[in-house]
């Protein structure tokens, strides 16, 4: 590895995680981060569940962290639009992500009165066509709501099996509405720079550790970070054939103190 990286992004889902169950080292790869002073954030497209929820979650599966090292799309999309946008915002959003939009003005979704945004994450389930139609009305209102999808990741590994996740439903809402649309999360290259920012790294100095391809791999090489690759979560093998190279690929997290060190050496 290069000298100069000193600093390391993590994703947490199919990384840290997968469903209710902490991927074997997990937590011992996290404490080892730690001692070793290793500047590091978790930048995570998760949309469904507040950042407090999140590291509950972690406690629960011994790995403990604080939810300031958290960079969510609804923490990055609050922020975007307090400095870019005047008006109402509707959400589509489960019901406990709603918390971390409490400082914006909001507007039922299901009420006809102008909105500034659309901002669309993972309802999962919560999805409907009635649903669907209703963020696409609101998209059609004149003057134009801009979209904001928290993320464009387009599947994530359920304890059933693989699920659809935000893109799918914001690339029908682009089609349908041809609104412009924003993207607050992975893999827009703002979302990156906005987590280097919180640890103070600058982008060649840090490293992305996600499983998935695109927007971990992938989004982190648009924004001058190299990408490390985990046969973990959604991984798949015809990953390895894509046109996206990552640095390096890892059997799990478990296995980066030791890439860690010899590549240092």
């Amino acid at each position: 590895m290069n000298s100069r990286v000193t600093s390391i992004l993590f994703d947490l889902d199919g990384v840290f995680y997968v469903g209710e169950h902490a991927i074997p080292g997990a937590s011992e790869t996290l404490t080892w981060v730690r001692e070793q002073g290793i500047p590091h954030c978790f930048l995570t497209n998760t949309s469904s569940r507040p950042r407090t929820a999140l590291v509950e979650k972690m406690a629960r599966l011994g790995i403990e962290t604080g939810q300031e090292r958290l960079l969510t799309p609804p923490v990055a999309a609050v922020r975007w639009i307090k400095g870019h946008l005047a008006g109402k915002v509707a959400l589509f959003v489960p019901a406990a992500t709603r918390q971390e939009f409490d400082s914006l003005p909001l507007v039922a979704a299901q009420a006809g009165e102008p909105v500034a945004a659309v901002v669309v994450g993972d309802l999962g389930e919560g999805w409907d066509f009635a649903t669907l139609n209703r963020a696409f009305r609101l998209l059609m209102q004149q003057p134009q709501p801009l979209l904001i999808a928290l993320g464009m990741t387009r599947y994530w590994r359920a304890p059933d099996g693989l699920r659809l996740d935000v893109a799918p439903f914001v690339t029908a809402l682009q089609y349908a509405s041809g609104a412009e649309s924003k993207v607050l999360g992975k893999s827009a290259i703002a979302f990156f720079e906005a987590a280097l920012s919180m640890i103070g790294a600058p982008a060649d100095q840090a490293i992305m550790i996600g499983d998935d391809i695109r927007g971990d791999v992938g989004g982190a090489q648009a924004a001058g970070i190299s990408g490390v690759l985990v046969r973990t979560g959604k991984f798949q093998p015809s990953d390895l054939e894509s046109d996206i190279k990552p640095k390096a690929v890892l059997d799990s997290i478990a296995d980066l103190p030791d890439w860690w060190r010899q590549r240092s050496h």
